[in-house]
């Protein structure tokens, strides 16, 4: 797979920088917004970057190892929470009402007919993936109409006026599929021991997690370490997981600022900066969530997040909270007066 992204072109961070160091303030004062508007800065390439039609994206899929009692939740609730997004009761829902930002459900490859429903992309691969303990939980095929899916919906976004985008996901089981992903691509080496990353996702007792981590090391017997990340996604990775990464690279190459939410989120960007590494200055990692392995992966990438909020709810909810940060960051870049139109003394 090939995707033509290229890191932003730094030729204005000279004079990005000026602008922010000559607001009315003490260099530095603003702190993180002060990077993220000169982050916005480059991935627009312009002196007055623009936040246009924020998008948030919710990827919904089953997992086949649901079955098997990697969570504490059963299968049917990811097609029951897709109905409560749809009809506005998430949490997801009550964020993205109060940012003013769109919201979209897709469903990549949930085990339920919706029918053609206002909010809802059906991009459906299949009805949920196979369960990794015993076979790859999709074929490659699958996984690259996934990815595909996931391009072309970013791309379209674009084409509409999009330069924003928000991830999040839903699918019962996805944690674990996300902890194997991690340990495959950020290695032993790498702090990723799979009892490292593998936390207790929607809320295990000490009993389930002992379970969980059995039920993955036997996927690992089965299925090997791959560190090529396609071959890790269809080995071990959600529909919701792959589409995700696509749509990444997708909004990438279009030049598109990225929110990344929590672990599973970042899970898929593991996989899409495996294939594209210029992808990360267009990523802004918007939290720190609670799964144990979401740490790690930003170690491996080298990144803070913004926030820190003890968050491990997933559907997008650390992105839709971070918004405003990001959207004062653009603000100060553009209303902020400079000492000498305020007429300050910069001595």
């Amino acid at each position: 797979m090939h995707f033509e992204i290229t890191a932003p072109n730094r030729t204005l961070a000279g004079a990005l920088q000026h602008l922010i160091d000559t607001k009315t303030k003490p260099l530095g004062a603003l702190g993180r917004l002060e990077a993220l508007a000169l982050q916005i800065g480059l991935v627009q390439q312009r002196l007055d970057p623009q936040l246009q039609q924020p998008q948030m994206l919710v990827f919904a899929g089953d997992h086949g190892a649901a079955k098997a009692g990697v969570s504490a939740y059963p299968q049917d609730v990811t097609w029951q929470m897709v109905e409560n997004f749809l009809a506005g009761g998430a949490a997801i829902n009550v964020f993205a009402r109060q940012m003013e930002m769109n919201l979209t459900v897709v469903d990549a490859g949930v085990a339920h007919d919706f029918g053609p429903r206002a909010g809802l992309v059906d991009a459906k691969i299949a009805p949920g993936t196979a369960n990794f303990i015993e076979q790859p939980a999709m074929s490659a095929a699958q996984r690259d109409q996934a990815i595909e899916h996931g391009r072309r919906l970013a791309h379209n976004l674009a084409d509409n006026g999009c330069n924003v985008v928000g991830f999040g996901e839903m699918g019962i089981g996805n944690t674990a599929a996300a902890s194997l992903l991690t340990h495959c691509l950020v290695g032993t080496a790498g702090g990723a021991a799979l009892e490292v990353v593998t936390g207790r996702g929607t809320g295990l007792d000490d009993t389930g997690l002992i379970r969980k981590r059995a039920l993955l090391a036997a996927a690992l017997e089965r299925g090997g370490v791959p560190a090529d990340p396609l071959a890790a996604l269809a080995e071990y990775g959600g529909f919701e997981i792959a589409m995700m990464a696509g749509a990444m690279l997708g909004a990438a190459e279009r030049r598109m600022v990225l929110l990344i939410d929590g672990f599973i989120v970042t899970s898929a960007l593991l996989v899409a900066h495996a294939l594209a590494p210029a992808i990360l200055p267009y990523c802004i990692f918007t939290h720190r969530s609670q799964e144990p392995g979401h740490a790690i992966q930003h170690r491996h990438l080298g990144v803070e997040p913004l926030m820190q909020l003890d968050l491990r709810l997933g559907e997008g909810t650390g992105a839709a909270l971070a918004w405003p940060l990001v959207q004062a960051s653009v603000n100060f870049l553009a209303e902020m007066a400079s000492f000498e139109s305020a007429g300050v003394s910069e001595a």
